[in-house]
């Protein structure tokens, strides 16, 4: 199987433009291919996953990446999928999320002299001369076109601003200027993406001539991918810091039954032939095909050692109520009043309820333990001195745990 076959295979690609040319220079190791990542927080997240591991699969194919950080772009804000406007960020803001983001990827793609690469599109965007920008670019934009893109559409309705309104210009610019800078031939981005990533294609053709190599896949980044990076308490970091190893394993391990094939097969490293195999389980086995999941894609974003820990931790868990690794909450003398805590206060400060009535509602319907007895008094509190000093397990449903000390 070739690799383009591969690809498909695994059901990573949405839209392509020139399908051949494609699959020839990906077949031959000889796409020079870009990814776009607006550096909007100091983590990636799990919504970045599939792009990572597309990058980490190409490059094994002796194909060269390269991580394109939009620390110019930020400064505008994509507004594709958005109802309302992106928060504005600082230079310092974004400069430092950047180098976050080096960090991260770094545990995916190989950055060797002659590998792959990470540029910063503030290098040419944050210093364009406005009027010579808009007299050689902007000429080749049509506002109709544009305003019909798939990815203003969202925006129209609450209101487009004229900031937002240039983002496609500067995406497409990306491409052009990586297109002469470094002999990028290709990108690929989220389906939510396509309109900015054929206005690059066009640009370039129309700057270079119909015969410039340019480019474009779409990958299921927006159906797929992006949706994988929220819970319903937030994204889901590969920054450990931010998402513990444990919580990561735990995030793949509880993915619902009809997903966790597809995130096998998408995320992964492990064979085709072997998830084939895989295709035919059901009932408790999923289960075990859930666990695979886990420990693959947590050992490639933690290492083995975290992986096997997270593992393991996880499995005592569920057999014995406790865990070394499992995630903990610190209560301080500020949580407690008359020297006892209420339960739904550990449950918000745990972060395993957004808010009091979620706890209130999650204590009535039976979900709610402390060291494994149920909860049944929404008022019920736990003393102080109740708390031993290797802490309590809170447990909410059936998979989700903290473990609660005192500071």
């Amino acid at each position: 199987m070739t690799v383009f076959d591969e690809l498909k295979a695994r059901g990573l690609l949405a839209q392509l433009t020139d399908e051949e040319e494609i699959k020839e220079l990906i077949n031959a190791g000889k796409a020079v291919f870009y990814i776009g990542f607006d550096p909007t927080a100091d983590s990636l997240h799990v919504g970045h996953f599939m792009a990572l591991c597309l990058m980490k699969r190409l490059q094994m194919a002796g194909n060269k990446p390269i991580a394109l950080i939009g620390g110019g772009t930020a400064m505008i804000g994509d507004p594709s999928g958005r109802s309302d406007m992106r928060s504005m960020m600082t230079k310092e803001q974004i400069d430092h999320n950047c180098e976050c983001f080096k960090e991260q990827m770094s545990r995916f793609i190989d950055f060797g002299e002659g590998k792959a690469m990470m540029v910063n599109n503030a290098d040419w965007l944050r210093d364009l001369n406005y009027i010579e920008f808009i007299r050689d670019i902007g000429s080749c934009f049509s506002v109709n076109r544009m305003l019909s893109a798939e990815c203003y559409k969202q925006r129209m309705e609450n209101g487009l601003s004229f900031l937002e309104f240039n983002y496609m210009i500067m995406q497409s610019y990306d491409f052009l200027a990586l297109y002469e800078k470094y002999g990028c031939n290709m990108q690929f981005g989220g389906d939510d993406q396509w309109s900015n990533m054929l206005g690059g294609t066009d640009l370039i053709r129309r700057k270079l001539g119909k015969d410039a190599y340019a480019m474009t896949i779409t990958l299921l980044l927006n159906s797929e991918g992006k949706k994988m990076g929220k819970t319903q308490k937030g994204a889901v970091w590969l920054d450990p810091k931010k998402t513990t190893p444990f919580e990561f394993y735990q995030y793949w391990r509880n993915v619902a039954d009809a997903d966790v094939l597809k995130c096998i097969r998408m995320l992964t490293f492990l064979p085709l032939s072997e998830i084939e195999k895989m295709d035919a389980w059901e009932g408790s086995q999923l289960n075990q095909a859930k666990e695979i999941l886990a420990f693959e894609l947590t050992k490639l974003v933690h290492g083995e050692e975290e992986a096997t820990k997270a593992q393991e931790s996880a499995r005592a868990l569920f057999s014995s109520g406790s865990a070394a690794e499992m995630p903990t909450c610190e209560l301080t003398a500020e949580d407690f009043k008359e020297d006892s805590v209420d339960v739904i206060s550990m449950l918000v400060k745990s972060g395993l309820v957004a808010t009091r009535s979620e706890g209130r509602r999650a204590i009535d319907q039976g979900g709610v333990a402390i060291d494994g007895e149920k909860v049944t008094d929404v008022y019920a509190a736990v003393a102080k001195t109740a708390i031993p000093e290797d802490g309590i397990v809170l447990k909410r449903g059936k998979k989700n745990f903290r473990k609660i000390v005192v500071k």
